[in-house]
């Protein structure tokens, strides 16, 4: 479910495009737009756990020593 964009700006951060894409999907969740919750709420509830999951697997990778090897996990 990633999104690429062309012209999309580069933030430098790590893990920036999978943290852009979990927003995003939280953003335009049913759960935000019909039912008014908050984006932290969509979040317990189970939205979007696909992207959770390979959010928390890229900030894991970088406190992991084996990464400089690898590489961060995600995109």
């Amino acid at each position: 479910m990633p999104k690429y964009y062309e012209d999309k700006e580069e933030d430098g951060q790590a893990c920036g495009g999978v943290r852009e894409d979990l927003r995003q999907c939280l953003l335009e969740s049913s759960c935000v737009l019909q039912e008014n919750k908050s984006p932290k709420q969509c979040l317990r509830e189970g939205h979007c756990r696909s992207l959770q999951m390979t959010f928390f697997a890229c900030k894991r990778s970088m406190l992991d020593t084996r990464a400089r090897f690898r590489g961060r996990k995600g995109y």
